[in-house]
């Protein structure tokens, strides 16, 4: 009786490894692309850091927000 618990248990810790474990590592990787968001200057906007444009230390969203 004991030994069928503990396979169960055992079984149960295997499914949620196999299937569940994974979903959360992926997640975790997602989490690390997001980048910084910044506001533009001019029309408040907010667009990644990667996209912005800096100019005399002030973010832009596009060359017409810089003119």
């Amino acid at each position: 009786m004991i030994l069928k618990v503990l396979l169960i248990i055992a079984l149960i810790t295997v499914v949620y490894y196999v299937f569940f474990k994974k979903k959360t590592t992926v997640e975790n990787k997602n989490k690390g692309q997001i980048n910084e968001m910044v506001e533009c200057d001019t029309c408040h906007t907010y667009v990644e850091l990667d996209e912005a444009i800096l100019s005399h230390g002030k973010y832009y969203c596009c060359k017409e927000c810089l003119k």
